[in-house]
């Protein structure tokens, strides 16, 4: 895993993203070249075809984004995958016809290029789907070591090999004050094994501390030293699950490291960056949808009796409330007795326009306008009713902490969790709401708005 913009990608990730992006767009750039070799201005029109195979570029990398190719496929099979390329070309291909005929060239020449731009997009698709199923019979990149034996450690190896094809647990080491083995024994290196010594013989690039219990000797911080001095990375619990499942574990996090660590940066200028992106975004975003939201202005009205608009008191940046306003799509007695409840599946409150504006998240856009006033932003922790978060505030250890930024129409939780309706369901998310308000950069609003376009297409988590 490296670290970019405050955001953790793995690196295999990081090298297809540029390998995509790198192969459309040299592809363009070449092919333009072979017919505008005597031109009068060759480097004004080299420039204006390396912007256009820029602009495919990233189409195509938003497209695959939202077809989550860039995530581990191991919860897909085959068939699944190739549905996802299919849908991904019906999109990308068009967009590839459409650029490369707008640059300008003989009729031969146009033709070539865009048969080869089209040709590149269709062989940058299929070779995600190819990427995605042939990673698990590669040899692993990354050897890890495990420091404990205990739950901690049984986590670790559980969350590594769910979620990273290319990572190999090479064993664990058991602490002289462990007493709990929930690890198989038969990976457990012997008593007569230092830590150096351990991570020497196994050729290790990592090693994990997941200790169940740190007092009294039992963390080796001299070895750990030599391991660090040696090139071998060496990571506590919560930065693990950080980087490796993008959220802050509230079972393994303490207030010290929250504290003296990195992150929680609310800086003037990354607010004012975050307040530019968020207008000029929504005010396109407003332009866009339009259509679709007199349309669905019109079947809430005649499906139901009741207001098209719903407005509802949350809680937002810093703890102030305010009125967030959505398309209403239950009935108008939802909450006839007064008295607050989550959504749930199967929800019969829900009208039939409501389920189908919800499934696209068509219902959230009219927060566009609380976007505008300042009340929300485009990427947040979702915002809550307060007579939840009265509720969950005494639940749930370190919840205020995701007031500390404005709420959003999108969040890191809402493309990594589902549909929320328990308490635990609110704990879980919270642990990916403290990752982003840990980590929260320009960057990273823009993947989960791009993964947003996933789950919108896939009506993921939707109630």
């Amino acid at each position: 895993m490296i670290r970019l913009f405050n955001h953790y990608l793995n690196r295999r990730v990081l090298l297809q993203v540029i390998l995509d992006f790198g192969l459309i767009v040299a592809l363009m750039t070449g092919v333009f070249a072979m017919f505008f070799e005597g031109a009068k201005e060759p480097s004004s029109l080299m420039s204006l075809s390396a912007t256009h195979g820029v602009s495919l570029a990233a189409f195509v990398f938003v497209i695959n984004t939202a077809s989550g190719f860039y995530r581990p496929a191991s919860h897909r099979s085959l068939s699944q995958s190739c549905a996802r390329a299919a849908l991904a070309a019906m999109f990308a291909l068009p967009l590839a016809y459409a650029i490369s005929r707008m640059l300008p060239s003989d009729e031969s020449g146009n033709a070539t290029l865009t048969l080869a731009a089209m040709l590149g997009v269709a062989g940058v698709i299929v070779h995600r789907v190819y990427a995605a199923h042939s990673a698990s019979a590669a040899r692993p990149r990354s050897r890890v070591l495990i420091l404990g034996t205990g739950p901690a450690a049984h986590a670790v190896s559980k969350t590594l090999r769910a979620s990273d094809p290319w990572v190999e647990v090479v064993g664990y080491l058991r602490s002289p004050n462990e007493t709990q083995i929930a690890v198989p024994e038969s990976q457990v290196f012997g008593a007569h094994l230092s830590l150096a010594e351990a991570a020497r013989q196994s050729q290790v690039n990592e090693v994990v501390v997941a200790l169940t219990e740190r007092r009294g000797g039992s963390m080796p911080m001299r070895e750990l030293l030599d391991c660090k001095i040696q090139g071998v990375t060496v990571c506590d619990l919560a930065t693990h699950f950080e980087k490796t499942l993008g959220q802050i574990r509230l079972d393994y996090v303490n207030a010290g490291w929250l504290i003296f660590g990195d992150g929680f940066n609310q800086g003037v200028v990354r607010t004012a960056v975050k307040r530019v992106f968020d207008i000029v975004t929504a005010l396109i975003l407003l332009v866009v949808s339009l259509p679709i939201m007199l349309l669905t202005m019109l079947l809430v009205s005649i499906e139901s009796k009741g207001p098209v608009f719903y407005s509802q008191e949350r809680v937002g940046f810093n703890g102030r409330t305010f009125r967030v306003v959505k398309f209403r799509s239950m009935r108008s007695d939802a909450e006839v007795d007064g008295k607050p409840r989550w959504a749930e599946a199967g929800d019969d409150r829900i009208t039939r326009v409501g389920r189908v504006i919800r499934k696209l998240r068509i219902d959230e856009l009219p927060q566009l306008l609380n976007v505008l006033k300042g009340e929300m932003s485009l990427v947040g922790p979702r915002p809550e009713r307060p007579f939840f978060v009265d509720q969950l505030v005494k639940d749930i250890p370190y919840y205020a902490v995701r007031h500390s930024v404005k709420p959003g129409l999108t969040g890191w939780a809402q493309v990594r969790y589902h549909y929320g309706s328990t308490v635990e369901d609110s704990q879980q998310k919270l642990q990916y709401d403290l990752y982003y308000v840990k980590n929260h950069t320009l960057f990273l609003d823009m993947l989960i708005l791009f993964e947003t376009v996933a789950v919108v297409l896939t009506g993921k988590g939707a109630h």
